[in-house]
């Protein structure tokens, strides 16, 4: 693993909101607009954006964490931009924090964990539970 960041980087991510990152469950359509869990998932994305510059080959990413504070709807066809704040790594792991705006207004924000460990060992995890 290379230690390539300093508090306060910056990576970003533009997202256009799709029908498919809609509140949408298995008893249908909640609100047509940006759900929260995916609003998580493309912050954990940008966020591991640092992940991919800092690993090595034989090394994976993987989430601990995540915490959304959703602040206002995105509607589909939104374009919601995402940044990443790397705050600090603590031994293997990986911390940020996030914006996602349109234009000024703040949709949502919060924080990531992601830590790096050999895919040899997140391979025998997994094989572990089954």
């Amino acid at each position: 693993m290379k230690n390539l960041f300093n508090n306060g980087d910056i990576k970003t991510y533009s997202k256009t909101v799709e029908q498919f990152d809609t509140a949408t469950f298995d008893s249908g359509q909640v609100h047509p607009v940006y759900a929260t869990f995916a609003l998580g998932r493309d912050a954990e994305w940008v966020c591991r954006l640092f992940v991919i510059d800092m690993k090595d080959e034989d090394e994976e990413g993987i989430g601990t964490f995540i915490h959304v504070n959703h602040h206002s709807p995105a509607l589909i066809g939104n374009t919601v931009n995402f940044n990443a704040t790397f705050e600090r790594l603590e031994g293997n792991h990986v911390i940020c924090t996030f914006e996602a705006k349109i234009g000024d207004r703040l949709v949502a924000s919060g924080q990531t964990g992601q830590k790096i460990l050999k895919k040899e060992k997140l391979e025998r995890l997994f094989t572990s539970l089954h």
